[in-house]
């Protein structure tokens, strides 16, 4: 039995894992989770998966759940996620949560040789070099569960990575993929959070229809895969069905393909090396799907993508940059304070503006964090 901690349980993706341990008791066990302010769903989960330590956003709320399970260890905070991450009988950590805010926790982990279950881009964006350095040493496996970059992980295994000449990411191009830049002057909030193949939590729908959350795709693979930016391509593919492909020195291209289902590339990481049957869920039917379609990525039309390949390239304190701006941008942007394009604004004016360090400390990467979004905040009002 795989014992699993769990931070972010009550988003898009934890409440999915939730839904993975509860259909296989017998292979894993929750012994830890953290939570935001839905103490609602956090409820739910103890009473289902009865973890040993949970831990909250507000001091106030472990006051109150402590009462209703004195069983269980309550903590809360910044130091809650630690505790989380480096419970003592954790074999497992999936990340699961928004924002960088998975950072310090996960490098606890990984030096308490804990097996990384990554669904957090903005650790490996924000960090990839400290995580990966940290992992090495520790000889920590980080398995990926974003759909990308599982479908690589899986297109890859049994084969000669040096071999690799180029990974091929796939995008649906989002809500607004049909539109022209000129159209999205006046889009909604609620027209962005129409996503039209998957099920996400509201910041990564945003980050969809920007195509930020492929740029921050191609730099985590960058960072997992140790493959150089001119050989990440992006390609437009909106029935979502090729999650992506690796093409090797000899032109063969390998790809993993299934319907969209964020519980595919969970499973698989929490399951691996193994293969578990997934249960309540719709096999891929090519013939009744008929035709798979492919677009080249315009990146006047997706700036944000183009942004990402930038950082990228640059390396150092801009990636951290570009996604704190990102995140603060995507906020306003959701409490309707700014427009849908001026979020690709608020990140182009960040990076043009920040001086840059190369190969920063933790230390660094949390300031540059923390001013940023002190930065865009302070740009909007």
């Amino acid at each position: 039995m795989k014992k699993i901690s769990l931070l972010g349980a009550t988003g898009s993706i934890g409440m999915q894992t939730v839904d993975i341990l509860l259909a296989y008791p017998e292979q894993f066990k929750l012994v830890a989770f953290s939570s935001g302010k839905n103490i609602e769903k956090t409820i739910e989960i103890i009473k289902q998966l009865q973890p040993e330590l949970v831990s909250v956003q507000e001091e106030q709320d472990v006051i109150e759940l402590q009462k209703q399970f004195p069983t269980v260890h309550f903590t809360y905070g910044k130091k809650g996620l630690v505790e989380v991450a480096t419970h003592p009988d954790t074999t497992v950590l999936l990340n699961a949560v928004l924002g960088s805010i998975g950072l310090e926790s996960t490098l606890a982990a990984i030096r308490m040789g804990k097996t990384i279950a990554i669904a957090n881009k903005e650790t490996l964006v924000t960090a990839g070099h400290i995580v990966m350095a940290e992992a090495k040493k520790h000889n920590v496996a980080i398995l990926p569960v974003d759909s990308e970059h599982s479908a690589i992980f899986q297109s890859m295994n049994g084969e000669n990575r040096k071999q690799v000449s180029r990974i091929i990411i796939t995008a649906s191009g989002g809500s607004f993929r049909d539109k022209t830049r000129e159209e999205l002057k006046h889009v909604t909030v609620k027209e962005a959070l129409n996503h039209p193949n998957w099920s996400m939590g509201a910041k990564i729908t945003i980050d969809s229809a920007t195509m930020m959350n492929k740029g921050l795709e191609v730099i985590e693979a960058h960072v997992l895969f140790d493959m150089p930016y001119d050989n990440i391509d992006v390609l437009l593919h909106k029935e979502s069905i090729i999650h992506s492909l690796v093409e090797y020195d000899d032109t063969s291209v390998i790809a993993q393909l299934g319907t969209p289902d964020m519980r595919v590339p969970i499973q698989y990481a929490l399951s691996y090396p193994d293969r578990l049957p997934l249960k309540n869920s719709t096999r891929l039917n090519l013939a009744q799907i008929g035709q798979l379609n492919f677009k080249e990525v315009d990146f006047d039309r997706y700036r944000a993508l183009k942004l990402a390949y930038e950082a990228g390239r640059t390396g150092g304190t801009i990636l951290t940059a570009m996604n704190a701006a990102n995140e603060a941008a995507v906020s306003l942007f959701l409490q309707e304070k700014i427009s849908f394009l001026q979020i690709d604004e608020v990140i182009e004016q960040i990076m043009n503006d920040h001086n840059n360090i190369l190969l920063p400390d933790l230390e660094t990467i949390l300031h540059v964090d923390s001013e940023t979004r002190k930065t865009v905040l302070s740009m909007v009002q």
